[in-house]
């Protein structure tokens, strides 16, 4: 595949839990909308150097996942 196609997919495999919002009866955040600036800098990073040179900004996207509820 292409390195552009790779750009705005999710890389990692992510088990979503049910986000704190949807608990609290608000609008669950979709996983593909949550992170928008650490998900740009993964992306772009992959794009250009390969995944396995972007490790802290992968690290640093699952961290604001997980800090927005999702379980990854």
């Amino acid at each position: 595949m292409p390195k552009a196609a790779l750009l705005g997919r999710c890389h990692q495999s992510v088990t979503l839990a049910i986000p704190v919002m949807a608990r609290e009866g608000k609008k669950p955040l979709k996983a593909c909308c949550a992170c928008p600036e650490t998900k740009k800098a993964r992306d772009a990073c992959i794009i250009e150097k390969g995944e396995e040179n972007c490790g802290h900004l992968i690290e640093a996207h699952k961290e604001c996942m997980r800090a927005l509820g999702f379980k990854i």
